[in-house]
């Protein structure tokens, strides 16, 4: 075969490959477009999947029942009754361990009260409980009387430490007892929780309040 004759059969072959990188090519951005379309698609689905779970979890944080409505209108009476005798510690206690608990109960029940009345606005309810179930002294609940709380502010000293323990221990018996109707009851995990943590924390607060008034 001729040198002329070779370049002949050389020249198609070129054009061939030519074609077929061209083609490739072609094939390649094709394909690159289709993967940037699945990684949008897939962006968008995560994007919805984020949004799916953010709804649920309001949703979830709005989920209560009457037990709930209930446990926060009486509880928050019931705290700020305690805060009052807490804050009555001041410049009349005498004994170190009853100005402790006085300063732990100020400590955590304002905040409480604080996010079961945020609580109540969110379910549409109000802060107070409705006439005719409000507590009284003597009904189990533990609240103290207007005159208890007039006899408390005229102790000082031993007397009123001892007053102040005695009045506290009946005070959290009456919220553990409301806190455990919630525990069973309730249905908003945030309020089932915090039933929980009033349960354990004036648990331990009324065996120190005995201990206290078995020293005095």
């Amino acid at each position: 075969m001729t040198a002329f004759t070779r370049a002949l059969h050389r020249k198609p072959v070129r054009r061939a490959a030519a074609v077929g990188v061209v083609t490739a090519g072609a094939l390649f951005l094709s394909a690159c477009g289709d993967n940037g379309d699945d990684m949008s698609g897939m962006d968008h689905g995560s994007s919805n999947s984020s949004a799916s779970a953010s709804a649920s979890a309001e949703a979830g944080s709005t989920d209560f029942n009457d037990a709930d409505v209930t446990f926060a209108q009486m509880m928050i009476p019931h705290h700020e009754q305690a805060l009052e005798m807490a804050k009555l510690a001041d410049g009349r206690a005498s004994d170190s361990e009853v100005k402790d608990i006085a300063a732990k109960i100020e400590q955590a029940q304002d905040p409480e009260i604080k996010t079961m009345q945020g609580w109540l606005k969110s379910w549409n309810k109000p802060t107070a409980a409705e006439s005719g179930h409000g507590m009284d002294h003597g009904s189990g609940d533990g609240m103290m009387s207007d005159a208890d709380m007039e006899h408390l502010k005229g102790m000082k000293g031993a007397e009123f430490d001892k007053m102040f323990a005695d009045m506290m221990i009946e005070h959290h018996n009456g919220a553990i007892s409301m806190a455990k109707d919630e525990q069973k009851n309730g249905k908003n995990a945030d309020a089932v929780k915090m039933a929980g943590d009033i349960v354990e924390g004036q648990s331990a607060e009324v065996k120190q309040l005995q201990s206290i008034l078995d020293r005095l």
